[in-house]
């Protein structure tokens, strides 16, 4: 969270507004360092006053033309008004998300006619709504970028957080099914309008989470999304499908810690992972800034619901259309393991995103993105 507030105090500093300020509050102080006989005859003479004002406000716009212009103070402007050819500023349509973040260097600044938003046709689209569902351990706030990159694009956007996940309340170690864990998400499908239809998009084990909504609700699925998720087949459980990486990824053995609030002579109740250890694991190419973010937000996964074994019909969940995007530099679920599943649950396309790591909404945002609006456009 503190991460966050950084992020806004830094965009807010670069605001016009909050520099007409400053300079309104430098003018009262050179004011009153003239004389208070002056300065009170000033507050007096409302036209004087008047004149202050308007001073001001062309300064401020002024300041505001220059900066459009690209002239100003020297620091870091936003990536998305850097022209790194020198070509006009004419018609180039840039996203503003990134106004107040460095980019990740594995995820380099896109060229203009590669931008995504500046040719999505909303009209053409089927479903103008994604639904972005967490994986084990993280919230709603993983998908900050991705939230404002399809939100600026047009999208409507709606980020879940599972019952005991980001912001919900619930104890992790009290939650005992699937369908418990995974309520919030079907609640908001079960309200939505009939005719209304969501593109799902879940991560990691919100893969089995998007899985049971789609068994549930498929009339109200356009298309599911599977991002370095696990992708079941039906008598399978996120749990069997984990255990084929067993012996192959010491990383992710050393990082577990399962807890036990039933005591140590029942079974797990929920796993956490080593903070010290989640950089190598999930975010091996994410900014440290977002690493930093998830932190102090990730909160412990529940046991049960990754020991259920899901039923899934052709009729019901195999009418929704798939779509699977493999991370190829991914410590937590290699590569191989999402090729197996792939092989095994064949989806309508796979995609893949060279250089990204477990969280690919944090070290690949933008390709991330442009994947998404393709997969929204593909009728």
């Amino acid at each position: 969270m503190g991460l966050c507030f950084s992020r806004r105090s830094t965009t807010v500093k670069r605001k016009p507004s909050r520099r007409i300020t400053n300079h309104q509050s430098t003018g009262a102080g050179v004011a009153g360092a003239g004389g208070s006989n002056r300065w009170s005859g000033m507050q007096r003479n409302g036209r004087e006053q008047s004149m202050i004002h308007e001073r001001a406000l062309a300064a401020a716009m002024l300041l505001q033309q220059q900066l459009q212009n690209g002239v100003g103070p020297p620091f870091d402007r936003s990536t998305s008004l850097r022209y790194p050819n020198g070509g006009s500023k004419k018609n180039q349509g840039l996203p503003r998300c990134s106004s107040s973040r460095a980019r990740s260097l594995t995820d380099p600044l896109l060229q203009p006619h590669q931008l995504v938003n500046q040719d999505v046709e909303l009209d053409n689209i089927e479903t103008k709504h994604f639904v972005l569902v967490h994986g084990g351990g993280f919230g709603a706030w993983c998908w900050y970028k991705s939230i404002a990159l399809l939100e600026e694009a047009g999208f409507k956007v709606t980020a879940v957080d599972l019952t005991g996940s980001g912001i919900h309340s619930f104890d992790t170690n009290s939650i005992t099914s699937l369908s418990q864990y995974v309520k919030p998400l079907i609640d908001f499908l079960d309200k939505l309008s009939d005719g209304e239809k969501v593109i799902l998009a879940g991560h990691d084990f919100g893969g089995a989470c998007i899985s049971y909504a789609m068994e549930l609700f498929p009339s109200k699925i356009s298309k599911a999304v599977f991002i370095a998720a696990a992708m079941l087949t039906s008598g399978q459980s996120t749990l069997d499908i984990f255990s084929q990486k067993e012996g192959s990824n010491a990383l992710m053995q050393q990082a577990q810690m399962f807890l036990y609030a039933n005591g140590n002579g029942q079974p797990p109740t929920a796993i956490d992972l080593d903070k010290s250890l989640l950089r190598d694991l999930l975010f091996n190419h994410s900014p440290s800034k977002d690493v930093a973010l998830a932190s102090v937000s990730m909160r412990p996964i529940p046991f049960s619901p990754v020991l259920e074994k899901l039923s899934l019909s052709d009729i019901k969940y195999g009418s929704v259309r798939r779509f699977y995007i493999e991370t190829s530099e991914d410590n937590a679920m290699p590569i191989s393991l999402q090729e197996s599943m792939i092989e095994k649950s064949p989806p309508e396309r796979v995609f893949r995103l060279k250089g990204a790591d477990h969280s690919p909404f944090f070290s690949k945002p933008q390709a991330l993105h442009k994947i998404l609006v393709e997969i929204s456009k593909i009728k």
